[in-house]
């Protein structure tokens, strides 16, 4: 809960921008999870600067939950500040092969902005859903390339908004499904990404290749969050949980999906606690198996520890 008197202050500051006891569920792609103290919806760099200093200064935890994919919030809810940069959606080519991206623009916004231009080399992001902010906080790709290999500079406001630095690729410590080179608290604004320019049509041609890949492949017709595990080095997650046997398995509301086995999928009332159930499972019966740990590419946030 957060104290009366914090919550008029964060209401001075964000007048119309911020919200109290929001039900988290409708907050991620997968439909789960309890309520988060306050939700804040920065209309621009000023206001959020205003948000950070104040949690700094009242030791108010906040993180950027964007558009809610790769992330569950657990059943018992999250303390704090959750930060949707929604308003933060400038898109525009520059005459140096780049695009500055900020990162509340949408995958679907910025992979047809790209198509539109004839603009090669972002094609790869087509179905990959999301904003920009949480491609590169991940790291977000396919097996040949990742967002890394398009990142020429990210811009980062510091934890307690009293700074705005302008990051080259070199200083970021990209990962996979990573990016290790920020200071903890942290918020990434824009991006600088590379582009090239392409025929429309072969820009095109290879969108819908990858959507319609994503398409036969991945369940894109219910609820989830996306890849759950990373793939360990030399293997695949989803064939390591099919071998176990776990394709289709169910807990409560929540099922290990029977198109793709590294997909959990809400098929209607799953709680975090389903969802959690399966991830532990799945690693558990994987390891049993093969010796393989799996890791969440998925972000659990929020109070408890089950």
């Amino acid at each position: 809960m957060i104290a009366p008197e914090i919550r008029a202050e964060l209401e001075a500051a964000l007048p119309g921008a911020i919200r109290f006891d929001v039900d988290a569920s409708r907050l991620t792609s997968l439909r789960v999870g309890g309520t988060a103290d306050a939700l804040a919806t920065p209309p621009d760099r000023r206001s959020l600067a205003a948000l950070l200093a104040i949690c700094a200064r009242q030791n108010l935890p906040q993180r950027v939950i964007g558009r809610g994919f790769n992330t569950i919030v657990r059943d018992e809810g999250v303390d704090g500040v959750l930060i949707q940069l929604s308003a933060f959606k400038r898109l525009e080519e520059r005459p140096d092969g780049c695009l500055r991206v900020e990162a509340g623009v949408s995958h679907a916004s910025l992979v047809r902005f790209c198509r539109d231009r004839g603009l090669g080399g972002l094609e790869f992001g087509a179905g990959i859903p999301g904003s920009i902010g949480g491609w590169i906080a991940m790291n977000a790709g396919i097996p040949d390339r990742e967002t890394k290999d398009a990142v020429r500079e990210v811009e980062v406001m510091s934890p307690t908004g009293a700074k705005l630095r302008h990051l080259p690729r070199e200083h970021l410590g990209f990962g996979y499904r990573a990016l290790r080179g920020l200071a903890p608290g942290s918020l990434i604004l824009s991006a600088l990404l590379a582009v090239h320019v392409s025929k429309r049509e072969a820009v095109a041609e290879e969108i819908e290749r990858l959507l319609e890949k994503r398409a036969a492949t991945q369940p894109l017709d219910v609820p989830s969050c996306g890849s759950v595990f990373k793939n360990p080095r030399g293997s695949y997650a989803g064939r390591l949980i099919e071998a176990a046997g776990l394709k289709g398995a169910r807990h409560g509301g929540a099922q290990i999906s029977p198109v793709h086995a590294n997909f959990i999928v809400n098929t209607g009332g799953a709680s975090a606690a389903d969802v959690l159930a399966l991830i532990g499972h799945a690693r558990a019966a994987v390891r049993m198996r093969t010796g393989i740990l799996l890791e969440p590419e998925v972000r659990i946030v929020g109070r408890g520890t089950g």
